[in-house]
């Protein structure tokens, strides 16, 4: 089946990626590994590049393509060179959406200009110690200043992905405490100078995958936070968190098919060029039958993966279509590596091969942006059970 997702645009883009890669991240990427986040100047790189400011106005020193084909696009070719961009993908899937949508025009015209150029890198804090999943369970609070000039934060905040190098905070906190009929209320959105006094990055944490990607706990002790860096309007943060959701939960079902896809790729690969017993792995029967099951799996998520963005990018894509996207692309990665690297055998297990960090990558897509349980009551509600 010719697959249409993608036009002569993407296809220039990819190319461009492709090379950008080679060139820029493959050869150093050990080091990367081995720091536990990308250099800060690489980011930089990817800005002069253009990928921060696809989605942005013009008017802003973005492109002003509304769509997220090419972020699609990005995610297919790092999987396929089995790297990862570090944090830059929290900055552009989940930092922009919340800036496109609540910020105001004053707010837009600081924050964006220095978006686009990577020289302030944006990330989000959602996530606190011992709520998980649960958001509406925050502490984190956010009072106003008696001279109404300034809100005054603290609390803490866990697994932020992009903490280290953020320059510029999305922090989730209440402003005002949850009412008997709904625990989602009093919550909002503040945009924090990561240099503001009471403002700290604790531990680094060590993760089982996304080595590059800098994820970190924080934590706010009396930080001031201007009233202008309100993000929307104040107590309604729980619905705008639900808004942009269905784009988080996308980009995690794309990533996952990419990886999957990628995968397949190392595989045959590998057992194309690796003899047992005087032949190649490859004319085994069993070899044959797993690879076609795996191919045939990576073929439905492509389908699945291809329709949620063409929904998403007609801004028809709901939570609960997301949400099975994420559920359905991120179960078959799972499946679909696990056996790629099976048949790798033993170098399957060493760090050297792409599939073994691969493995490693993907087990989270299957709990952040909402665990796979998490995306089965979401489904099974709107289908009114």
């Amino acid at each position: 089946m010719r697959r249409t997702l993608f036009n002569e645009d993407h296809e220039a883009f990819r190319e461009t990626i492709r090379a950008f890669i080679e060139a820029e991240v493959v050869p150093g990427y050990d080091e990367w590994l081995a720091a536990g986040q990308a250099p800060r100047d690489f980011y930089y790189k990817l800005a002069e590049l253009g990928v921060f400011g696809i989605r942005v106005d013009e008017e802003f020193g973005g492109a002003g393509i509304d769509s997220y084909k090419f972020e699609a696009v990005l995610y297919e070719e790092t999987a396929r060179a089995g790297i990862t961009f570090g944090g830059s993908g929290v900055h552009v899937l989940l930092g922009l959406p919340y800036i496109k949508l609540l910020a105001s025009d004053e707010q837009k015209k600081r924050f964006l200009p220095k978006f686009v150029s990577g020289e302030e890198m944006w990330a989000i804090a959602m996530t606190e110690p011992g709520t998980g999943s649960d958001l509406a369970g925050m502490r984190t609070t956010a009072k106003l200043s008696e001279d109404g000039t300034h809100y005054v934060l603290n609390g803490a905040k866990t697994f932020i992905t992009g903490g280290v190098h953020a320059d510029r905070m999305i922090v989730c906190a209440r402003t005002a405490a949850p009412t008997a009929e709904d625990r989602r209320h009093g919550i909002s959105l503040f945009v924090v100078d990561t240099k503001a006094e009471g403002y700290s990055i604790g531990r680094k944490l060590d993760k089982l995958g996304l080595k590059t990607s800098d994820t970190a706990e924080l934590a706010f002790v009396d930080v001031k936070v201007p009233v202008e860096d309100l993000l929307g309007e104040e107590n309604r943060g729980f619905y705008y968190l639900g808004h942009n959701l269905a784009s988080e939960r996308w980009g995690i079902a794309y990533g996952a098919y990419a990886q999957a896809k990628a995968a397949v790729r190392f595989a045959k690969d590998y057992v194309q060029q690796r003899t047992v017993f005087g032949q190649t792995v490859a004319s085994f029967q069993n070899t044959k039958f797993e690879l076609a099951a795996c191919q045939a799996e990576v073929d439905a998520a492509e389908a699945v993966a291809d329709r949620a963005t063409e929904a998403l990018d007609a801004g028809e894509l709901t939570p609960a279509e997301a949400a099975s996207a994420k559920l359905f692309c991120t179960e078959v990665a799972h499946r679909v590596i696990d056996r790629c690297l099976q048949l790798h055998g033993g170098y399957g297990f060493m760090n050297e091969y792409p599939i073994a960090r691969l493995y490693a990558d993907n087990r989270v897509n299957r709990i952040y942006g909402g665990t796979s349980e998490i995306m089965k009551s979401i489904i099974a509600k709107d289908m009114g059970l």
